[in-house]
């Protein structure tokens, strides 16, 4: 008798530790030295479990983390936390038409703007936070430090660093918010099709040029949004740059109580080359300040915003509700 009731108890026991859900890490450390989880911030990646439904954070420990980043599709509500953006730093140095190893899944063999990245997020509700992303590859063309195809990405306290084509906020749809970060580069380095919102940011030209290329479609509401940021040159040589030019017929972009220093070209707008475009861009701007701010001098086919209008420009009507850091 006592055998059968040991049985049954045995036989409980393992349906009830069956029926317990599987508890999954919601944290990881990477560091460089092996103190933490991981030496690599790819492995850790690796480990988040797939299409997670719980935020799950990997604090990375100050290091120069020489990487090829990917944080996949299938890889979200990731929060990569570095201890601080000084020496907390992901660094690599492809560029587009460098050899690339064997052929990228397109046939081409070398890298292009679009496989160039150093960090490439493509999936949906991660964060980064106190973190330099940079590629290093210089003055050499097209050359992405940070690749954004997830929706719903938030970038807080970080520098993001290159020459030309620095950020690449690709997808069309997607929202992307920038906070309290640093962004340098020479031409078009901030580009793309996403709605992408700049808050508090530091805009540093390193060559006369084009700061932004948006791509936005034709369906696309808003493109980007820089609110309260500071538009600087790298140093005294930096004399002609222009807000943006359109990668695309659509682009939007439009500034917002932006301080603008004296190197910031007086017409501010640029056509790329075809008249036609200036039919149905949206580039506009509202309380621009300092000495780049030439509101009378600007093309005729930009826009200043008025105060009614100014309403249409909060973080809920572009981001369609999505609030960052929430």
């Amino acid at each position: 008798m006592k055998s059968v009731l040991s049985f049954f108890l045995c036989c409980l026991s393992i349906t009830i530790l069956q029926a317990q859900p599987k508890v999954y890490p919601s944290k990881f450390t990477v560091a460089q030295d092996g103190s933490g989880d991981f030496k690599t911030i790819q492995e850790a990646v690796n480990a988040v479990r797939d299409h997670s439904e719980q935020k799950v954070t990997i604090t990375i420990k100050p290091g120069i983390y020489k990487e090829k980043l990917v944080i996949p599709t299938w890889k979200r509500n990731i929060i990569l936390l570095g201890e601080n953006k000084e020496n907390t730093i992901i660094s690599h140095d492809d560029y587009s038409g460098k050899p690339f190893p064997g052929t990228d899944i397109t046939g081409n063999p070398k890298f292009s703007t679009y496989t160039s990245y150093t960090v490439l997020i493509a999936g949906s509700d991660c964060e980064l936070q106190n973190l330099t992303i940079e590629n290093t590859a210089g003055p050499v063309g097209q050359a992405v430090a940070l690749h954004i195809e997830g929706d719903r990405t938030a970038v807080k306290n970080c520098d993001i660093k290159g020459h030309q084509d620095t950020l690449y906020v690709a997808r069309d749809g997607a929202r992307n918010y920038f906070e309290n970060c640093t962004i340098s580069g020479t031409t078009d380095f901030i580009f793309g099709a996403a709605t992408a919102w700049f808050q508090n940011c530091t805009i540093i030209s390193i060559r006369d040029s084009y700061i932004t290329a948006a791509s936005t479609t034709s369906q696309t509401s808003y493109g980007f949004v820089f609110m309260n940021c500071k538009l600087l040159a790298a140093d005294d040589q930096v004399r002609k740059v222009f807000l943006g030019r359109p990668w695309r017929p659509h682009a939007k972009t439009v500034f917002i109580s932006t301080f603008m220093d004296k190197h910031i070209r007086p017409e501010g707008w640029d056509n790329w080359r075809d008249p036609a475009n200036e039919s149905t861009v949206f580039y506009a701007e509202y309380g621009s300040s300092g000495p780049g701010a030439f509101v009378q001098e600007r093309v005729k086919w930009a826009h200043q915003i008025n105060k009614k209008d100014l309403k249409t420009y909060t973080i809920n009507q572009v981001f369609k509700g999505w609030q960052p850091f929430k």
